[in-house]
């Protein structure tokens, strides 16, 4: 049971860690055009 007072603040701390990442991303407008690049690939110049 001793484990899980490691782990539990562990998992809470790379959960925070991620989420803040993923905000981040979101409100740089990282996630903005996701269609777009896919079509140009297929595109003939």
């Amino acid at each position: 049971m001793d484990i899980l007072l490691v782990l539990m603040p562990v998992a809470l701390l790379l959960g925070a860690v991620f989420a803040w990442l993923f905000v981040r991303a979101a409100r740089s407008g990282q996630f903005e055009d996701l269609d777009d690049p896919a079509i140009r690939m297929l595109q003939d110049d």
